[in-house]
């Protein structure tokens, strides 16, 4: 069984993978300007060795894969077709244990010379990083052939399934035979699903079965989400909810057939014998021995103290007792990210970084470590270019490969360090949003309390 997408790539890479470009390809700058970025992001991206095993499983249909960007680019020169969509990225997933990886790269090949191979410019990767083989396909949004553009619609994708089905067929590999209708989903919300990441309309709908799950009235339903912190639109012709922190209204009846006002009240109505939740454990508690006192220990401040606190109202930390207070729908939505951020705050904490000045002297010593190793580097190529003995060669090319892992690993800290600077700012916003929110409720629920005692009849009893 094959599952099928594909999406557009533009100049601005906000819904592309963003992986940066490997430096030792940028061998003509007039190819690599920030209009043409995002193209070699993702022809980078699907070529990865760790992706591919050393591009094994790497194949150019009219064009090479190692100078497809250029290429591609040159094309949309020669037709003067340079703005607009930069190329189409197509995904072709099979399931599990299901094919091998050439028959995988067998079926893309064929998939692709099918639909694009008499006109257009296309890169096959066939993935093996995941437990499910997956093919990408980087096509070119201008034809070599005739200079038209590719135009992708509702026909030409369904043409797409339908071929990727037929040759499942033929390699004997399963179909959907009945696939389920419904609205298309936006690329990263879709990629983070792949990824078994949660995704802000997923949450949405978290939040709406739970609703409905502990709703025997569609009003009470409407409660229940205002309660926690959505705005809801009723009576119009869509149903629309807000959640907390957003700033726009999402139809409920675009999350899917089953959250559409008519369908909720339908599952409302079928909570006929709800079921009690269990009550909430006490948690197991673990004792942990630590040295020194609370009058020698480091107090952590400043970068350090706003992760922890942040990684502690996401519920990511351990807390003194169980609480039935749910994680804020804002912090909710950075779960996706937890691995990131945990990564960042084991950087800061191993460097004892808790400024951005701190951070800043960091990175720079950092990028001065790996400029060094560039150079290093580029000596010992020069060194086997000129070299005759394939001993001293072979331990050339040891070393090349001992700085390039040093390389990668200290490029990944200069990709923590640039991510705490973007990071930082957006996460005191959110803690700033969720204390405003939890004073203006506080004084809401006290507020309350004062008129319920003033509107309490006085009782008096003769005896």
């Amino acid at each position: 069984m094959a599952t099928t997408a594909i999406w557009d790539v533009t100049d601005r890479l906000d819904r592309v993978i963003d992986y940066a470009t490997n430096p030792e390809k940028t061998e003509n700058l007039i190819f690599f300007s920030p209009d043409f970025q995002s193209l070699q992001n993702v022809l980078d991206y699907t070529q990865q060795d760790a992706k591919t095993e050393k591009q094994f499983y790497v194949t150019g249909i009219n064009c090479d894969p190692v100078t497809a960007c250029k290429q591609m680019l040159q094309t949309k020169l020669q037709f003067q077709k340079t703005d607009g969509i930069l190329a189409f990225h197509g995904y072709q997933s099979f399931m599990p244990g299901e094919a091998t990886p050439e028959t995988a790269h067998a079926i893309g090949m064929k998939l692709t010379q099918e639909l694009w191979g008499d006109r257009f410019e296309v890169v096959i990767s066939t993935h093996l990083d995941k437990h499910h083989l997956h093919n990408h396909f980087v096509l070119n949004s201008v034809s070599f052939m005739d200079g038209k553009r590719y135009y992708d619609n509702n026909a030409t994708y369904a043409h797409m399934r339908q071929t990727s089905d037929r040759l499942c067929r033929e390699y004997s590999l399963s179909v959907i035979e009945n696939p389920q209708r419904g609205k298309s989903k936006h690329h990263a919300e879709w990629q983070a699903e792949q990824e078994g990441k949660s995704t802000w309309r997923g949450l949405i709908r978290e939040d709406v079965d739970n609703m409905i799950a502990a709703s025997m009235t569609f009003t009470q339903f409407i409660t229940a989400l205002r309660k926690q912190g959505y705005e809801v639109k009723t009576g119009v012709k869509y149903m629309a909810v807000r959640p907390p922190g957003k700033e726009r209204f999402v139809r409920l009846k675009t999350l899917g057939d089953d959250y559409a006002e008519e369908a909720i009240k339908q599952r409302i109505l079928q909570n006929r014998n709800p079921k009690r939740l269990p009550p909430l454990q006490e948690p197991k508690r673990k004792h942990h021995t630590t040295k020194g006192s609370i009058k020698t220990t480091r107090r952590i401040t400043g970068l350090q103290a706003l992760y922890f606190h942040y990684l502690y109202k996401m519920g990511k930390l351990p807390r003194k007792r169980a609480s039935s207070k749910r994680t804020h729908f804002l912090l909710r939505e950075d779960l996706r990210h937890l691995e990131e951020i945990t990564a960042q705050t084991k950087l800061l904490c191993a460097q004892r970084i808790s400024s951005k000045e701190q951070l800043f002297t960091y990175l720079s010593t950092v990028e001065q470590e790996i400029s060094a190793l560039y150079a290093d580097r580029k000596a010992l190529y020069n060194h086997i270019r000129r070299c005759k003995d394939e001993r001293q060669i072979e331990a050339h090319k040891e070393r090349i490969a001992g700085l390039s892992k040093q390389i990668n690993l200290l490029r990944k800290e200069v990709k923590l360090c640039t991510g705490i600077l973007s990071r930082s700012g957006e996460m005191q916003e959110k803690l700033s949003r969720i204390k405003q929110e939890e004073i203006q409720q506080g004084k809401e629920e006290k507020t309350y309390e004062q008129r319920s005692r003033r509107s309490r009849p006085n009782r008096q009893y003769d005896l």
